[in-house]
């Protein structure tokens, strides 16, 4: 530990030589004691009897003594502290040698040592302050006076110098993880684009728009919805090939932007078609807008140096003050209008009207129907085998909602559940589900099996009390259950999704997020709520071996899952290309048509039995055997 002494006296260049070189046994305890009482009991005795070893540097003026700490500062050399008479003629006083080394170095203790000053200690610690690092010591000094000062000014001098290291370290750590911080923002600004806006004309995607048009129908405000075909547009990608054909959309969808109402929103939908969504007085004033687009639209255009003529066909749906404001359904009926627009020709704007949707009676004829189809035994469930990565065994099924009717036939879920969502259907049918699939699961082994839940089920009062009424009815361990919901299903009342979710945890229920990447998710939502695994939508799954942005969402939601701790499962997967893209990015489980189309509940009992018995004892010869795996031969229920 360095030391400077700055005196014009050589005797006291020697007195001070002798204080640091004393070998006096009987001073320890002495000097542990002023320790203690000057500087509290934080300096230890043995710290004080073992003190550092002192390299003495002296000047006899001040300036010489400046000179010195510049050059230990040059040398990184630095003093710990520096003991400076006030009176040394001629040159400058103690008061401006202080002053001058604290400007050199901000950490240095300084000991004012004089029998008579002319300046105050108030002065003195005014120019060479502040005043936590000035001390004083008065002539004629005790040895052990200056050697238990410097001693505790030495260890206070590292402790100060660790702690800066340590707020240097710290300050590091934390721009470390500002830009860490910023870094994982612009990613997920940057894959929230991408999830909703089209890669080719950066015009909001589908996604986005029916998110706007939700949001539009909650205002109360009267809007239109056009959905837009161009025409002629396949006979410009077969003549003039397909680059000719993305630029023609990129161009339409321009001319769109410039001809919708102020504050209107124009999304490509996919292909040649777009929607449009714009404020209005009513139906007559939307169709006059809708007829200045379409001739905006129908104008000659340079692609790629050929001359193309465009043009436009319209559906188009204005809602009304207290009418139902659905908007898928209104998203529908628009699309029926576009059809009715393109048979009647080309440039045409139509507006919907009842006769073009004869789905009204099916729909009020499937509401009908729906009540009675349990009691008559119309219900059943499918089962789709889900298979982990490594070995691809079957670890669990999704069950899948069936409805055979006598007079219509086959209908899709798709079809009937938003039927039943809208009224309380929902709920009995979804009972029903979750019964036959605890009684399914009670004659597997070990394999569990996945329900989903729409958001109004979600929703409804004491969900967690009766799915674990009917858990513990069956018998069926909490874990071998699945739920599946959907982004919009908690999203819509976040806290209150959050809590049901830690319940259904807590009781050891499995949670799924479904069609992950469709939605409203950030990495503050997937870290709130409490889930198992997420379910990537086949959608992408589909667009991997066509579409980079598809590629790199699956990518992006495989490591997000991964790095959070939860398993992520790939839904559609019908190629072994996929199936290989798949397993080489991480993706834990996957399921689709490759591996197995879904099977009634005989064939997922025998395909769950003989994954068993392979495993832990002589096989069970199955009804049909080429259901273990090679989903094309599997026929569906």
């Amino acid at each position: 530990m360095r030391i400077l002494i700055v005196d014009d006296e050589p005797a006291m260049h020697e007195s001070y030589r002798r204080s640091f070189t004393c070998d006096d046994s009987g001073m320890a305890a002495t000097l542990g004691e002023m320790a203690a009482e000057l500087f509290g009991d934080d300096l230890a005795p043995d710290t004080v009897e073992h003190g550092p070893a002192f390299e003495l540097t002296f000047a006899l003026q001040g300036a010489e003594g400046v000179s010195a700490v510049a050059d230990a500062m040059r040398d990184k050399k630095r003093f710990a502290v520096a003991f400076i008479d006030v009176r040394m003629p001629p040159g400058i006083d103690g008061r401006d040698t202080a002053q001058r080394i604290r400007a050199l170095d901000p950490d240095i203790h300084i000991v004012i040592v004089t029998g008579y000053s002319d300046f105050t200690p108030t002065e003195i610690a005014r120019v060479a302050g502040p005043p936590d690092k000035i001390f004083y010591i008065a002539k004629p000094f005790e040895v052990a006076e200056v050697q238990q000062m410097a001693i505790a000014l030495g260890h206070r001098w590292e402790g100060d110098r660790e702690l800066t290291a340590a707020r240097e370290t710290l300050a590091a750590q934390v721009r470390q993880l500002e830009e860490q911080g910023h870094e994982l923002a612009a990613n997920e600004s940057r894959a929230m684009h991408l999830a909703n806006h089209d890669s080719l004309t950066e015009a909001p995607n589908r996604l986005a728009f029916r998110r706007a048009l939700s949001d539009r129908a909650k205002s109360g405000a009267q809007f239109a919805v056009a959905m837009v075909d161009l025409d002629r547009f396949k006979l410009v990608n077969d003549t003039l090939g397909h680059l000719a054909g993305d630029e023609l959309i990129r161009t339409m969808c321009a001319v769109l932007q410039r001809s919708i109402p102020s504050g209107g929103m124009v999304a490509r939908l996919g292909g040649d078609e777009f929607g449009l969504l714009f404020d209005t007085a009513g139906t007559d004033a939307a169709e006059q807008d809708c007829a200045r687009i379409a001739k905006a639209c129908a104008s000659t255009f340079k692609v790629l140096g050929h001359s193309v003529q465009g043009g436009a066909s319209i559906g188009l749906i204005a809602t009304e003050p207290g009418e139902s404001r659905d908007p898928v359904d209104l998203m529908r009926r628009a699309d029926l209008a576009l059809h009715d627009a393109k048979r009647d020709g080309r440039g045409i704007v139509r507006v919907y009207d009842d006769g073009m949707d004869e789905t009204i009676r099916l729909r009020r004829a499937i509401e009908t129907g729906l009540s009675g189809a349990i009691a008559r035994n119309e219900l059943s469930l499918a089962f789709q085998p889900i298979v982990e990565r490594e070995q691809l065994e079957i670890v669990g099924f999704e069950a899948l909602l069936r409805w055979e009717t006598d007079t219509h036939g086959p209908i899709g879920p798709e079809v009937f559940v938003p039927i039943a969502e809208e009224s309380n259907l929902i709920h009995e049918i979804g009972d029903w589900v979750v019964r036959e699939s605890l009684k399914v699961l009670c004659e597997w082994p070990t394999q569990y099996v996945s329900v989903n839940f729409s958001p109004r089920q979600f929703r409804r009062h004491n969900f967690v009390a009766r799915l674990i009424e009917e858990v513990q009815r069956a018998g069926v361990d909490p874990t071998r259950f699945q739920i599946e919901i959907t982004e919009t299903a908690i999203f819509d009342d976040a806290d209150r999704a959050a809590d049901t979710l830690y319940k259904l945890r807590q009781m050891g229920f499995r949670i799924a997020l479904d069609d992950f990447g469709t939605g409203y998710s950030s990495l503050y939502n997937i870290r709130k709520f409490a889930l198992d695994c997420l379910k990537i939508d086949r959608s992408f799954i589909d667009g991997m071996g066509r579409e980079r942005e598809s590629a790199a969402i699956v990518q992006s939601i495989i490591h997000l899952g991964r790095a959070l701790g939860l398993g992520v499962v790939a839904e559609g997967v019908e190629s072994e290309a996929q199936l290989q893209a798949l397993r080489v990015a991480g993706c834990s489980h996957m399921q689709g048509f490759l591996f197995s189309r879904p099977v009634s509940k005989v064939f997922a009992r025998q395909i769950a039995l003989t994954r068993y018995m392979v495993d832990n004892g002589p096989p069970l010869p199955p009804e049909k055997p080429e259901l273990l795996f090679g989903g094309s031969t599997v026929p569906q229920p």
